[in-house]
């Protein structure tokens, strides 16, 4: 059983919500808390749902090797990993996920090959779409941008070692689980 797990896919496809489920059913699964330079959004802590940081602190935490990826998302923001927690869950046996973004999936990977990468797909590139849409979060610029990324993100699919579809929640997250537990 490989103790740390990266969830990745396209913008709107559900990854935290697929990973909220995962950590209120499942307390003994970890989640990594990424570090970001964007502004938080509505309902969003520091240290609970980011460590947000500006961009002068996120240079610093690369400078000084404090971060296990880092990358530069949808042309705007950047998003890091912060190293020490994923090593001390790892070194405590616990399980922990990374939800992150392909670029970082494919920096943990070289970094920690035993990784193990999940793809969360949509079942549909409309359903894609309106998911976005419905979020309410983004301008029509900001989901043109996002939806460009998330066709290169969807052409990566075969870079993970699984891929499970979010048609259901509850369904996708056992899915997730089981891969995790095998």
């Amino acid at each position: 059983m490989t103790k740390l797990t990266v969830i990745a896919g396209p913008t709107a496809v559900g990854k935290g919500t697929v990973v909220r489920y995962i950590l209120e059913h499942h307390p003994e699964v970890k989640l990594s808390i990424s570090a970001t330079t964007r502004e938080p959004r509505p309902g969003e802590l520091d240290g609970v749902h980011y460590h947000f940081v500006s961009d002068a602190q996120f240079d610093e935490m690369i400078k000084k090797g404090e971060l296990l990826e880092y990358a530069v998302v949808h042309k705007k923001h950047k998003y890091g990993t912060p190293r020490n927690p994923v090593e001390e869950a790892i070194a405590n046996n616990q399980q922990i996920i990374l939800e992150i973004d392909l670029q970082g999936a494919r920096l943990v990977k070289k970094a920690m090959p035993e990784a193990n990468l999940i793809f969360i797909a949509p079942p549909s590139w409309e359903e894609l779409g309106r998911r976005l849409a419905e979020r309410g979060t983004e301008s029509p610029e900001q989901i043109a941008v996002r939806l460009e990324t998330a066709k290169e993100e969807l052409a990566a699919q075969a870079e993970f070692d699984h891929v499970v579809v979010n048609e259901d929640v509850a369904k996708c997250a056992q899915d997730v689980l089981d891969l995790m537990q095998a």
